[in-house]
């Protein structure tokens, strides 16, 4: 039985020889970079190029996202967070979730006996919606850091909206795929489909209605209108004429924080910082702080890496799914979670449970994944930001404000529809959600910038990409690198290019093993000494 050195690098090897299907890279870049989405990496480059900072790069590629990426996220997307970091800075996040309104009850959302939600109104429709974070966010972090006016930086996304894009193939599908939902709802089907019929590939797609909602907002200078002015007030009169809760006070009470991320540091690598719940950075954090506990990175051990990560993730989510929720509202253990103490006991756990050749007995609840959006951007000076927002699943709530364009997630899904848990519905709470922008700093200066996106899965690739970038001090190797994903329970979804010998022993340790793809990561790392970038993504 090969120990965990040969196992990692035999599994690496398997993708050495280039980057999986659908990854990009290419090798060293210049001194200023934004990754991710095509045509939303395009656009923040050229806001580098005419001397725009990471910041203004990141809020100008993320307006296009919006626009081009409408099953991922958009303009009326829930939300996300971002972490900014400057060289010789402390670095800060932006808290951009969106906001359950007023009237939001812990039972709006009736389950049926099997205990799921009847008629599935948490996830589409206007129940689904809440109030929308995105452009608060943006704009908070071009007030605090950017450099360029609002006005400079919409133009792109104004431009694809207006005069529209190639529809991509996977784009058509989604639209085929959500025909059924999505045409239902009169605003959705009056921009997205034509005499009833999806867009297909390469058809060009227009928006015109939310380029106007765009250039409104480019003309005054600031997104303020779309939470307190004559858009707020159309989008709370769409709410409230097709059922939805969220209403112009809700939209005139949300604000966008900036708020401290959290910390671990890994001596010889740097400090990782990633935002507080609601993200979903502190599992990610809480499963490193166990696997440095226990030596993942210089042990050579009998067992394999995977079953020691499998099981330090699997208590991370069963305390993920128990006890996180909007900390405003609900007592998190956020630093028990991250303490010392708790990390040698979880370490404690793992290490019996190898012993014992057998997993930890842990339940929990799994649910489909979704899309997500993640930007990185770098700049010459060496700020760096990494950014998430999100719909949540293909075209978030299925709902379009008539007259706007304006298409809106379903952040209401985020929350467990049960009444009495710590993520539980209530007036003004935010739902925990799983998206983790996260930055790397060593010596006080950013070295990488990286996140992920697909539901669920994102979380446990970031970890396994940070892992996997400390032990090999290669970003190009830890993005090739095998993935898997759990949420807690004995089903392990593993990439195809880990060893057969590997997935044996885990199935014949009681896992149930299934072959698939992780989500998808993308990421930036930044010589601090030359300056020169590695960027990759898969």
């Amino acid at each position: 039985m090969p120990d965990r050195r040969d196992f990692l690098g035999r599994s690496a090897a398997l993708v050495a020889g280039g980057l999986a299907p659908g990854a990009r890279g290419g090798g060293v870049a210049p001194t200023g970079l934004v990754n991710g989405q095509k045509e939303a990496a395009e656009a923040g480059n050229g806001v580098l190029a005419a001397g725009g900072n990471a910041v203004d790069a990141a809020v100008a590629a993320a307006m296009v996202a919006g626009v081009v990426a409408v099953h991922s996220t958009g303009i009326g997307g829930y939300g996300g967070h971002m972490v900014i970091a400057r060289p010789g800075s402390k670095p800060t996040a932006i808290d951009f979730n969106g906001a359950a309104p007023a009237t939001f009850r812990p039972d709006i959302f009736p389950l049926d006996e099997k205990g799921k939600v009847k008629g599935a109104v948490n996830d589409h429709g206007w129940l689904a919606a809440g109030v929308p974070g995105v452009m608060a966010g943006l704009q908070l972090a071009l007030d605090r850091f950017g450099s360029k006016p609002f006005a400079e930086l919409a133009k792109s996304a104004i431009k694809f909206a207006r005069e529209g894009f190639p529809v991509p193939r996977g784009l058509a599908a989604m639209f085929k795929r959500e025909q059924q939902g999505f045409a239902k709802d009169p605003g959705s089907a009056k921009v997205y489909y034509r005499n009833g019929q999806p867009p297909k590939e390469g058809e060009v797609l227009k928006n015109p209605e939310l380029a106007d909602l765009l250039q409104t907002l480019a003309e005054k200078g600031r997104v303020d209108d779309f939470y307190q002015g004559k858009i707020s007030e159309q989008i709370a009169a769409a709410f409230k004429a097709n059922g939805g809760l969220v209403t112009a006070e809700d939209l005139a009470k949300y604000r966008a924080v900036e708020i401290e991320p959290l910390a671990i540091e890994h001596p010889g690598v740097g400090f990782i910082h990633t935002p507080p719940p609601t993200a979903g950075g502190l599992t990610v954090l809480q499963t490193y702080a166990t696997l440095r506990h226990l030596s993942w990175w210089t042990d050579d051990l009998e067992y394999t890496a995977a079953f020691a990560k499998a099981e330090a993730l699997r208590i991370a989510w069963s305390d993920r799914l128990r006890l996180l929720g909007d900390p405003k509202q609900v007592e998190v253990p956020v630093g028990r979670l991250l303490s010392q103490e708790y990390a040698e006991e979880s370490a404690k756990r793992v290490r019996k449970s190898m012993g014992e050749r057998k997993p930890m007995e842990l339940t929990a609840e799994r649910r489909k994944a979704g899309g997500t959006i993640h930007l990185n951007a770098v700049d010459a000076s060496g700020m760096m930001v990494a950014l998430t927002f999100t719909h949540g699943n293909a075209f978030g709530a299925q709902v379009t404000v008539d007259r706007l364009g304006l298409t809106l997630g379903h952040g209401m899904s985020r929350f467990d529809p049960r009444p009495g848990t710590a993520n539980s519905p209530g007036p003004g709470k935010k739902p925990l959600h799983n998206m983790c922008p996260t930055v790397v700093t060593k010596d006080g200066a950013p070295v990488l910038a990286l996140g992920a996106t697909g539901g669920r899965m994102i979380p446990n690739t970031v970890l396994d990409v940070l892992s996997y970038w400390a032990w090999y001090k290669s970003l190009a190797r830890a993005v090739k690198a095998p993935r898997m994903h759990t949420e807690g329970d004995l089903v392990l979804r593993m990439e195809g290019t880990f060893m057969p010998e590997s997935v044996e022993r885990l199935k014949r340790m009681g896992y149930t093993v299934r072959t698939g793809p992780a989500a998808t990561l993308s990421a930036i790392e930044r010589d601090a000494g030359t300056g020169a970038l590695q960027a990759a993504m898969r």
